[in-house]
């Protein structure tokens, strides 16, 4: 009797799970609009047969979205990452001011940039925009310096060439075929494979580790969140009267929180354009508060309008503050430093793979522009158009060319096509000719749009399933350590070496117990192989020192 009931309870509590399921599917499922319809992948696609010819190229009508919220969306990803053309050269020159390094690193910095994000417009066909990565530039600035190398000093030429080096390494990696897809017939590349032997744990918890990383780097920018010798990181002391000097630091931290509600309010009232509205009311408001200066639109505030200046220059010699081809001109390696080298073309590349890998989920991810398995759409050709941007800007002068987070930005704006991407480029190419109109953009404006966005991307948190440890803890550890440590990669490496230990661990405990007679199921191994040949990347780019 009392079996009986066991079962009878059992039953009766799978029906109210399947009930319940049942009910939530339908509170979840999405009612397909009219005139569209979900293709074979399950994505929401509409009728473009009216569409214009440039419409239909990039699919604008096709993914719901309009000519109009491409080129906005555009915008907004260009005046989120715009910073990156100051930055850039400031990093790699050693803060040179404004002298000819700095002004040929910064066309440099441009070219590269609108080079990478045509790629991204013409061959992907996707709405993500490419500079030079932050990070990367550290580390030429380090080589440069003889920080790096045991204190062997690398020429520009030479650092540029390790980075050139390394963008054919990976556009190798990108169309290597290693098999075939026994769905669709289709070659499979040795990157797509290092793709889907990744931990789905690890995976989805990518986008939720991105949306925290662009929110602390909005903080940092705008100055809401400093530097702090207890306790790392802390709060700006908005309490502190000098803070609240003339552009001073609780100043800039207003002025992103100000547009950061002016966004939230507008997107609460659907309001198109919200996050560009809200960047260019922080604007205004940083203005009055010193933030920004009138100064950089006059031409006194350090950015020169002679462009014509900086061109004639920027072709010239290395030793005369020339970039261009410095890769064939400059080349100069410190005894010794074989190794060395062999470590930085090795880690150059990890590091644009795994950050361009996560970047894309990520973003893709909060648009909707993924398959069924959580693979971006056009993939394969997003990584081509990373690998080919990074040999490009080598070439021009400047470090690795990598995909945006701050692309992001664009797509919370609706951008959906490489439409936006295009719309960025053409941006970044007025960028050379126009700096000061748009460097009197605070970054604490630009914050604002970056700590939206990680609201927006905070929600894919929904998809990772926390009930079961094997798989939240690696989550948890991806998501975690992006924001802390500073680095989309090393995020996902943490993330996959906790992910192969704990499994590892836990096969191996379950084994024993199987042997032993204490479980009946044999445990499965759960393991890629490629799953473990990163690892051992990872170990290598974690554990082996580049200076030796």
């Amino acid at each position: 009797m009392d079996d009986l009931k066991k079962e009878e309870s059992t039953e009766v509590e799978e029906t109210k799970v399947e009930e319940s399921q049942a009910e939530v599917s339908k509170e979840t499922a999405v009612e397909t609009p009219e005139g569209a319809h979900l293709d074979e992948e399950g994505i929401l696609e509409y009728d473009d047969s009216n569409a214009s010819k440039i419409d239909k190229f990039f699919g604008v009508t096709k993914y719901g979205s309009s000519v109009k919220t491409e080129i906005i969306a555009g915008l907004v990803t260009f005046l989120s990452m715009c910073y990156i053309l100051t930055l850039n050269p400031n990093i790699i020159a050693f803060g040179g001011g404004q002298g000819q390094l700095w002004a040929s690193i910064f066309i440099a910095t441009a070219i590269g940039a609108i080079i990478g994000t045509l790629l991204m417009a013409f061959v992907a066909k996707m709405p993500f925009a490419q500079a030079s990565g932050l990070g990367l530039n550290s580390m030429i600035a380090l080589l440069l310096g003889g920080v790096l190398v045991f204190g062997k000093p690398f020429s520009f030429g030479t650092a540029m060439l390790l980075v050139l080096i390394s963008g054919v390494l990976f556009l190798v990696v990108s169309l290597v075929p290693i098999g075939k897809d026994k769905e669709t017939g289709k070659f499979i590349t040795l990157r797509e494979k290092i793709f889907d032997g990744m931990p789905i744990a690890v995976r989805k918890a990518i986008s939720v580790g991105i949306g925290l990383f662009i929110a602390f780097i909005g903080l940092q920018n705008a100055g809401v969140i400093v530097a702090s010798e207890s306790t790392k990181v802390t709060l700006v002391a908005f309490n502190n009267p000098d803070a609240w000097g003339q552009g001073g630091v609780a100043c800039g931290a207003l002025v992103a929180l100000f547009g950061f509600i002016v966004i939230a309010v507008l997107s609460h009232f659907k309001v198109k354009g919200a996050i560009i509205i809200g960047m260019l009311a922080a604007t205004l408001l940083a203005w009055p508060l010193g933030v920004t200066s009138w100064d950089i639109i006059s031409g006194d505030g350090g950015y020169s309008w002679k462009f014509w200046e900086n061109f004639a220059n920027y072709f010239k010699s290395p030793e005369e503050g020339g970039v261009f081809l410095a890769a064939f001109r400059d080349v100069k390696f410190p005894d010794g430093s074989f190794m060395s080298c062999i470590m930085v073309i090795i880690t150059f590349c990890m590091i644009d793979m795994f950050d361009t890998m996560g970047t894309v989920v990520g973003c893709a991810t909060n648009a909707g522009l993924v398959d069924k398995n959580g693979k971006p759409h056009n993939y394969n050709k997003i990584m081509i158009s990373d690998s080919v941007a990074t040999a490009a800007g080598a070439l021009l002068g400047t470090s690795t060319v990598t995909t945006f987070v701050e692309s992001g930005s664009g797509i919370a704006a609706g951008g959906k096509t490489g439409l936006t991407a295009l719309s960025t480029a053409c941006l970044f190419f007025l960028a050379i000719f126009l700096l000061p109109v748009f460097a009197f953009i605070p970054s604490a404006a630009c914050a604002s749009a970056l700590l939206y966005v990680g609201v927006l991307m905070m929600a894919n948190v929904k998809d990772i399933d926390f009930r079961d440890p094997l798989n939240a803890v690696p989550a948890f550890v991806t998501i975690i350590m992006m924001p802390l440590a500073y680095s989309i990669t090393t995020g996902i490496g943490m993330g996959i070496l906790t992910y192969v230990i704990i499994n590892c661990t836990a096969y191996l405990v379950k084994l024993c117990l199987f042997k032993a007679g204490k479980i009946e199921e044999k445990p499965v191994w759960n393991i890629s192989v490629v799953a473990l040949v990163i690892t051992a990347l990872f170990l290598v780019y974690f554990f082996v020192p580049v200076s030796f």
